[in-house]
């Protein structure tokens, strides 16, 4: 049996970086440098303050663009909170849903990154959501039923709706540490991952892998079965270097 086929998928993920005048070097330097090819898709993940500053200056180009969180409610008294209506007005297409730093660090829960990306599906984004291990759960060899925790939650909450979404893959011991998890590490929990989803999402749900992405990885990582793109964090901040990531 073939494997089904799948569009690749690069995003860049800024975090908290970024200056006016720094942005618009980089984000010249990807318009110029970036192909469009039916095969593959590449975006950027901003801070807020800088998605008028993306939709700006992307808009027209094959370079798509997005948040980096969303609010699971419509509108109300949360102050500081984020609508996916609010980022829809902005032109964005990606919106990344429970990343390992605000798991850890905002204390979200599985629930809650379940009801971001149904908040964010309902406005007519993509959710990139993000799951993944600690060292601990690694080095214990839990990382499979972290894993699965993470993404049955999303299963739970969205059933068919699942098939709109883009699964990242984080294992969190390597992010933003140098170290990277094998190419065969990382298919191994792909290929769980696409397990979970089941029915058509199984087929269709690109599934990214971030965790110290570098152009000198990349092939090795994207060339594995289930591995369908990347999750591109400091290295999205260096045109070049992302621009090789995305072309690998």
């Amino acid at each position: 049996m073939s494997t089904p086929q799948r569009g690749k998928l690069v995003v860049g993920n800024w975090k908290m970086n970024g200056s006016a005048a720094a942005n618009a070097t980089l984000l010249a330097a990807l318009i110029a440098g970036w192909r469009a090819r039916p095969d593959r898709d590449v975006a950027l993940c901003v801070p807020y303050p800088y998605l008028a500053q993306a939709r700006d200056a992307l808009g027209g180009s094959p370079i798509a663009w997005g948040a980096q969180d969303v609010s699971e409610y419509a509108s109300g008294a949360y102050t500081g909170q984020v609508s996916a209506a609010m980022l829809a007005e902005f032109g964005c297409r990606y919106v990344l849903v429970g990343h390992s730093e605000r798991r850890h660090g905002c204390g979200e829960t599985d629930a809650i990154v379940a009801a971001k990306a149904a908040a964010a599906l309902g406005a007519g984004l993509t959710p990139v959501v993000c799951v993944g291990e600690t060292l601990a759960e690694r080095d214990a060899g839990q990382w499979q039923e972290a894993v699965t925790r993470q993404v049955d939650a999303v299963v739970q909450r969205l059933g068919a709706d699942c098939a709109r979404t883009v699964l990242a893959y984080e294992p969190v011991w390597a992010i933003g540490t140098g170290r990277t998890a094998t190419p065969q590490q990382a298919q191994d929990v792909h290929a769980h991952l696409r397990l979970r989803l089941r029915g058509a999402a199984a087929a269709g749900v690109p599934i990214l892998y971030g965790g110290s992405v570098k152009a000198a990885n990349a092939g090795a990582l994207f060339a594995q079965a289930d591995v369908d793109g990347g999750l591109v964090g400091g290295a999205s901040l260096d045109a070049a270097e992302f621009l090789a990531i995305a072309g690998a």
